[in-house]
């Protein structure tokens, strides 16, 4: 991937808008993203997706889209269908692997991310697996939305901006890290790391906290931080 990724980053510079398949966050190098003349986009349609779609284009373009879908996916009257069961039917209609994301049960229903083809054909899909299914597409991300909140916090620790920034205890946060389902810009977090503007904070079932800035100090030491948090 880190050979890939320079050669994206190379094209990026040169004026293209480049875009990989679905790859696991933890394997995109995004030190290599830090360039004045290049933005980027990281998405898998839901907010602590742990596969995703990177986006390179130049700095003087204003704004891409994701090219990430998420559909709702709602079989017809038939025996219920578990996330594996649902995997194997998906699995069947031979989609290239890394067209598609993240896959989720939602009350019935299963929440697919695709890019590429992927997406237009699961759109257009109205029986699978031998059953009659409803296919609504939900846009670029799933969950419950952004809300930008300040908070004050004595240190910039990912176990203390964590727990913070999505209103849980610490010690609740700490379980999450140590097992294994807080990420830090993609790889697994440590507690005692520290966490600083532009970086991004996925936790399992609880969403991505994305870190804006430092907003002032408090004459105690502690930090007011603004941070953008997705459900």
């Amino acid at each position: 991937m880190k050979l890939k990724l320079s050669t994206l980053v190379a094209q990026a510079r040169g004026g293209r808008v480049v875009r990989t398949p679905f790859v696991d966050g933890d394997e995109i190098d995004r030190r290599l993203l830090q360039d004045d003349d290049l933005r980027f986009v990281l998405a898998g349609g839901f907010p602590d997706a742990r596969r995703v779609v990177l986006t390179l284009y130049p700095a003087h373009i204003p704004e891409v889209d994701s090219g990430v879908s998420v559909l709702r996916v709602t079989p017809g009257p038939g025996p219920a269908w578990d996330l594996q069961d649902f995997g194997v039917q998906l699995r069947r209609l031979g989609l290239p692997e890394d067209q598609l994301g993240d896959v989720r049960e939602e009350r019935g229903s299963f929440l697919v991310a695709a890019t590429g083809k992927a997406a237009p054909t699961l759109a257009a899909l109205t029986e699978l697996g031998g059953r009659e299914v409803a296919v609504e597409e939900v846009g670029e991300a799933a969950g419950r939305g952004a809300k930008t909140r300040e908070v004050v916090v004595p240190s910039m620790r990912v176990d203390v901006v964590g727990a913070k920034g999505f209103g849980v205890s610490r010690a609740y946060f700490q379980q999450g890290i140590d097992g294994g389902k807080v990420r830090l810009n993609g790889a697994l977090a440590r507690a005692s790391s520290d966490i600083k503007e532009g970086d991004s904070l996925s936790a399992e079932g609880l969403g991505r906290i994305d870190f804006k800035r430092v907003v002032s100090e408090t004459r105690q030491g502690n930090f007011k931080v603004e941070l953008e948090v997705h459900r």
